[in-house]
């Protein structure tokens, strides 16, 4: 085989930029959820208001994902990225030094735009980096920052920010940033844009075979997650672990590396069963919190359960869209993901009003089991044993 990318083999530098840019995506998102009582208290609003935080910046990801991709599909690639990282430092800095509800709600909005360009971003470049019969591994290599921020980022963030205060902490995240800035200048090759004559619709991709499928599975199981995550500090402490929450968080990112390790090593042979995996164990960690909240070693088990679910999931789901409906589909993925991370953020809020925390976990198990049942169904297109094309081209590449 002359393939270039498998001549030289995957190229580590590039794709460990591009994790850490998902890294910083993930931290500036989520690490308000780690933080959530100290940012309430300073910012004289409660804790549902400040979850908003979460949910804002999901929306302007959502909402600006599709019209940017298009205004964007024929400027070169490198510019953009780095034009994102940029904009997580601005408003990381924003939201470090404002006193003002508002004003960081605007900053979480402008941050939530940046995001909404590296989703749109780093799987096509995953692709482009790696031949077809490793793309899988090149997206999960790449979204295993996903995890790492989970595991590494928001548990120390959240440490740190008991320590520091959570304005030094957002200071930090901004230099974090800066330096990304250098890193994928220096390691990131740039690529074109599609051509004007190559360009085709976003919303054709919804007509293709297995699409649908798989963004309701993104939706149900994206708002099944973080409808417990963005409020987990809060759960933890109505049942007695409110000062547990670094070391929670700690053992589910652990758990969500273990889980990306696995799906980047079989996603491209098992992608079905790793998704079907995901669903249930998500499912058994949302059952034990449902029943055993009050048992800390039970929330143990129960995390990690999670972790293992949702860790890898990411890596699969934009694979499965991509093998589905192409390029095009993946701000499709990108819309709907954000889009129900800020659903989940509502409802979470609502879920906490009405019911109190223990409607979370219920919520999720109603979620999964819908999700479950369109993953199984989903045999032909959207889900199947085996991706589209790839053994033929692994063959090809042993010649």
């Amino acid at each position: 085989m002359t393939t270039t990318c498998t001549q030289r083999g995957l190229p580590w530098g590039a794709l460990l930029a591009l994790a850490t840019a998902a890294f910083m995506g993930i931290l500036t998102e989520a690490l308000p959820a780690g933080v959530l009582p100290a940012m309430s208290h300073d910012l004289g609003v409660g804790q549902p208001a400040m979850g908003q935080a979460l949910t804002v910046y999901a929306i302007a990801s959502s909402v600006t994902a599709i019209p940017l991709s298009m205004a964007t599909a024929t400027w070169r690639r490198k510019p953009l990225l780095l034009g994102a990282m940029v904009t997580f430092a601005l408003a990381n800095t924003v939201t470090a030094v404002s006193a003002d509800y508002l004003v960081t709600m605007v900053a979480r909005f402008v941050a939530g735009v940046g995001a909404g360009f590296v989703w749109a971003l780093l799987v096509g470049y995953a692709r482009k980096l790696a031949p077809a019969h490793l793309q899988g591994r090149a997206i999960a290599i790449t979204m295993s920052g996903v995890p790492l921020a989970l595991s590494l980022g928001i548990p120390v963030g959240t440490l740190l920010g008991g320590v520091l205060g959570w304005r030094p902490t957002f200071g930090l995240v901004t230099v974090l940033a800066v330096g990304l800035v250098g890193w994928i200048y220096v390691a990131v090759p740039d690529f074109p844009g599609q051509g004007a004559e190559s360009r085709e619709p976003v919303l054709r991709a919804l007509g293709r075979p297995g699409v649908v499928a798989v963004l309701f599975v993104v939706a149900a199981y994206v708002l099944a997650h973080n409808i417990l995550y963005t409020y987990i500090a809060t759960f933890l402490d109505a049942y007695g672990m409110g000062d547990s929450v670094d070391v929670v968080l700690l053992v589910f990112g652990v758990a969500s590396i273990v889980s990306i390790l696995v799906v980047g090593a079989r996603a491209d042979s098992l992608l079905r069963v790793l998704t079907i995996a995901a669903v249930v164990l998500f499912g058994a960690g949302a059952a034990l919190l449902a029943v055993l909240a009050d048992h800390s070693g039970a929330v143990y088990v129960a995390v990690t359960l999670w972790g293992l679910g949702w860790g890898g999931v990411g890596a699969l789901l934009q694979t499965a869209v991509t093998d589905a409906g192409g390029d095009s589909a993946q701000a499709l993925l990108v819309t709907v993901w954000n889009g129900f991370m800020a659903v989940g953020g509502a409802v979470g809020g609502l879920l906490l009003s009405w019911f109190g925390p223990m409607s979370f976990p219920w919520s999720v198990i109603v979620l999964l089991v819908a999700v479950l049942g369109v993953v199984v169904r989903a045999r032909e297109r959207g889900f199947p044993a085996e991706r589209p094309g790839v053994v033929g081209v692994r063959v090809e590449s042993r010649t």
